[in-house]
């Protein structure tokens, strides 16, 4: 008989369409366990027994709230785990309630265009997407819940990202001179190490270290620790910051009253020294494209780039750092050099050999040569 123990309850093994089946009789008494067995096998030969799946108990709520705490809290930085909770939200509206063996393509695919209409940005429906695909993948793979993932099925929006804005030399100096004392600093900051908006007003004094001229970033995306070069005008400012903040464990562009600075405190100064200084379709995520940018453009090693602004590929980084043509120019006009050499080479040749005849006849003949 195909019964087993684990711990003290009795399970039982069977096959059915071609698959093995294990499952908990839910009883510690063998002869109650042998009895639940007789009945399964009973309804298999009658057709009258389903294959059931724990999931079929369990809600897309529960599925979500065991991601989120078990999983996103432990497993991503706090931004992302933030970022999570409020992309989960907007799913546990619409199938909260939703047994999570009767989700189907057919239902997310309407939610993705309810989604749209909504205003969403197809990056956003894309990103829910991907959490309930995470979120059933640990349900099929980890906990058992479930034998599918829907989402697997369902396409993602077509998301176009070519944004290609970055600050020109003249609107820096235009943004710079319509932000106030404490805007400027970060704006400068910014776009001469290139972090986020986060992590810059996350900064604090113990990642610094002025004498090695290195500040080191404790949470990121992708879950690394990393420690970077600082440049002049990035010293500059924090030298400027030490004069004002003391050195030891606050933020480093902190408000007023030593706390850390939020971030729609900062856009509400951002916002209006743009229009100040007469620069459209900005944000400030674009200060890390500019840094990335301005990188490229002067030659920088794409390698390097991605180092230091800690990108996971090279094609990310690609989508950040965009040419100008007189950036170009350089790699364009290599073709005219090799040209000239090759010309100069060929005229030096000729002239050899117009030469080479020449002090051949003058030596026929010569006295005591043969």
């Amino acid at each position: 008989m195909a019964l087993f123990r684990r711990g003290e309850v009795w399970w039982m093994r069977f096959n059915y369409q071609g698959k093995q089946i294990r499952r908990s009789t839910e009883v510690s008494d063998r002869k109650l366990a042998e009895r639940i067995y007789h009945k399964v096998r009973g309804q298999i030969a009658e057709g009258k027994w389903f294959e059931r799946q724990p999931g079929e108990d369990k809600t897309v709520q529960e599925l979500m709230d065991r991601y989120l705490h078990e999983y996103s809290s432990v497993n991503k930085a706090a931004t992302t785990h933030k970022r999570d909770y409020s992309l989960s939200a907007h799913l546990t509206q619409a199938f909260g309630f939703y047994p999570l063996t009767s989700v189907r393509p057919s239902m997310l695919s309407e939610y993705k265009t309810r989604r749209r209409l909504e205003g969403a940005a197809p990056k956003t429906v894309n990103d829910e997407l991907k959490l309930l695909s995470h979120a059933y993948k640990l349900a099929t793979m980890e906990w058992e819940w479930v034998t599918e993932n829907p989402v697997l099925k369902v396409s993602r929006e077509k998301v176009r990202n070519s944004i290609e804005r970055w600050l020109t030399q003249d609107e820096e100096k235009r943004l710079l001179a319509a932000s106030c004392p404490w805007l400027r600093e970060i704006l400068l900051f910014a776009l001469h190490t290139g972090l986020r908006q986060s992590e810059i007003l996350n900064l604090q004094w113990l990642q610094v270290d002025l004498f090695r001229r290195t500040l080191t970033i404790l949470e990121q995306k992708n879950g690394a620790k990393d420690t970077l070069p600082l440049n002049d005008t990035a010293l500059e400012v924090l030298a400027a910051r030490a004069r004002v903040e003391p050195l030891q464990t606050g933020y480093v562009f902190a408000n007023e009253v030593g706390n850390r600075r939020d971030a729609r405190n900062l856009l509400r100064a951002f916002y209006p020294a743009l229009t100040e200084a007469k620069i459209d379709t900005f944000r400030f995520h674009d200060l890390r494209h500019t840094w990335a940018t301005r990188l490229v453009q002067a030659g920088v090693d794409l390698y390097v780039v991605q180092k230091l602004g800690r990108w996971k590929t090279i094609t990310m980084v690609m989508r950040y750092a965009h040419h100008y043509p007189e950036s170009l120019r350089a790699g364009a006009e290599v073709l005219d050099r090799l040209r000239k050499e090759s010309s100069t080479k060929i005229a030096q040749s000729v002239e050899r050999a117009q030469t080479v005849p020449l002090q051949a006849i003058e030596n026929v003949g010569a006295p005591g040569r043969n």
